[in-house]
């Protein structure tokens, strides 16, 4: 199992059908990423599990509102991996060096984009 997270942009999409006119909402994909549920208490100990699994319960629906604590959380990754280390998965499916760049990338993607709408699949 694993968490997708997604930062998507509403873009308006008209159809004509005949007579009636309808406008569809549809999304653009402006970054996806994929990691295993195994890093979970990882993420609970460096502060930022609910900013990437359940940011919608933190109240977080724009990229722009979780860089402060994506920033912080990847400073404590970065300052203590020997301590977070210690939740690297028993299986190797994973490890603080995979969670690590994906935090760091998902860090840039939403400064990047800090009006994207935050979605995430788990």
């Amino acid at each position: 199992m694993s968490l997708d997270v997604y930062l998507l942009r509403k873009k308006w999409v008209s159809h004509d059908a005949g007579e009636t006119f309808k406008e569809k909402k549809k999304y653009k994909i402006l970054y996806s990423a994929n990691i295993t549920h195994n890093l979970g208490k990882m993420a609970e100990e460096a502060g930022i599990y609910e900013a990437l699994w359940k940011p919608e319960e933190i109240g977080k629906t724009k990229a722009s509102e979780i860089v402060e604590l994506l920033e912080k959380g990847l400073d404590d990754l970065k300052a203590r991996p020997e301590h977070f280390e210690k939740f690297n998965s028993p299986n190797g499916w994973g490890m603080y060096e995979h969670f690590v760049p994906f935090v760091e990338k998902y860090l840039e993607a939403c400064k990047e984009y800090p009006k994207a709408t935050i979605k995430v699949s788990r």
